[in-house]
């Protein structure tokens, strides 16, 4: 059986992956990072502020 081989040649155990701190210095890591927050920030809040009206309208009523 023949070992796996990239496109160039090598075998698949020669490619080094990235480490954590070059994937972290990626400007683009830290872009999504921030859509992904945000994205959850308003989720929340939208969903808070639909039950506090909820809760205040059935009080209310």
């Amino acid at each position: 059986m023949t070992p796996a081989s990239d496109s160039d040649g090598g075998t698949a155990e020669d490619v080094r992956r990235p480490s954590v701190a070059a994937v972290a210095r990626d400007r683009r890591v830290w872009l999504i990072l921030a859509v992904v927050a945000g994205l959850v920030v308003c989720c929340c809040s939208a969903v808070v502020g639909t039950l506090i009206a909820l809760s205040s309208g059935l009080l209310a009523a």
